[in-house]
């Protein structure tokens, strides 16, 4: 699996969201709602989720393991903080 494309949204507003993600993987499949977050610890994705029923919340789409989860955190925080840099990144409000 390939990522071929990262398309970075940062997000204007005050919050520990920082951008929303949409990522191509082959140039084929994309996953779209990823979502930059600022924690305690730094800067982690958050996978598109939905709320159930109960009320929690489930990721509708995920890595099946820490590898992929682990190399598609660091290609779409390396594309946010490359976002930062750029002025002419378009801001969503």
């Amino acid at each position: 699996m390939q990522i071929t494309d990262i398309r970075v949204r940062r997000i204007a507003k005050e919050g520990k969201m920082k951008a929303i993600v949409s990522v191509t993987l082959d140039d084929a499949f994309v996953v779209h709602d990823i979502k930059v977050i600022e924690g305690e610890k730094g800067l982690f994705i958050a996978m598109p989720s939905r709320r159930a029923s109960d009320g929690e919340y489930r990721d509708i789409a995920h890595p099946i393991n820490s590898e992929t989860r682990d190399t598609l955190q660091r290609e779409i925080l390396e594309k946010y903080r490359e976002s930062l840099e750029d002025e002419e990144q378009p801001v969503t409000y």
